[in-house]
């Protein structure tokens, strides 16, 4: 048995619980300053897509029918669990991506920040539809809580897509909303990479795509979300 055979593979977070699936193939996912493999990432497909939107689906009526501010009371119970476990997350980011540990917590720090600045109203984009969020390793806390907490705020479900090669920090956010209150459904990942991506555009209740990251990447995920027709943000 290999070393990486050893390691669990990352789940999925689909209504409100951990779901883990056995996916054609997965990535290694690696301390970025040892080279250890620490965990696998499923490269997810259409199947695992579809799983995760109909999650999302099925939340929405009930999320966008409450009001803005309990929904904006729930970012900030969302906000203060994440503090609680700053130096955790700053941990996860600096093993993927490599950053020193000003730098993990900084971006914590700016994570934060983002989830309160939206509990105080700040504009917001895909409310009352299910939206997807796509984001790299550059920044995989920051990247996509600043997509995904306007959307909340606004009523929107989500199905988040982070990079394979840094998919911790959303994994544990997606279990830090289940303790913070947010209704099964609401906040759901998919792991994987372009397969993952093609799935979630090809989903007819996925009415918007936004993405956090590199332009270069970026521009790839827009062409995947143009051919099937899929307005996108990024």
């Amino acid at each position: 048995m290999t070393e990486s055979d050893e390691i669990l593979a990352i789940p999925l977070w689909i209504n409100g619980h951990a779901y883990l699936t056995m996916a054609p193939a997965f990535f290694d996912v690696r301390d970025v300053r040892s080279g250890k493999v620490r965990r696998r990432t499923p490269l997810c497909g259409a199947a695992e897509a579809l799983a995760t939107v109909e999650s999302a689906c099925n939340a929405l009526p009930a999320w966008a029918a409450l009001t803005a501010e309990a929904r904006a009371t729930l970012l900030a119970a969302l906000a203060d669990a994440l503090a609680g476990y700053a130096e955790h997350f700053a941990g996860l980011i600096a093993e993927e991506t490599g950053k020193d540990a000003a730098a993990a917590a900084a971006e914590v720090s700016a994570a934060l920040q983002v989830l309160r600045a939206a509990t105080a109203g700040a504009a917001a984009t895909g409310g009352g539809r299910v939206v997807a969020v796509v984001s790299d390793d550059r920044a995989p806390l920051l990247g996509p809580l600043q997509q995904a907490a306007p959307a909340l705020l606004a009523g929107a479900t989500l199905v988040l897509k982070p990079s394979p090669k840094a998919p911790s920090a959303a994994f544990a956010v997606a279990e830090l909303t289940a303790r913070s209150g947010f209704p099964g459904g609401v906040f759901n990942i998919l792991q994987g990479d372009l397969a993952a991506i093609e799935g979630l555009c090809a989903a007819e209740e996925v009415s918007l795509l936004l993405f956090a990251g590199d332009p270069a990447l970026g521009s790839k995920v827009a062409a995947i979300a143009g051919r099937h027709g899929k307005p996108f943000l990024g």
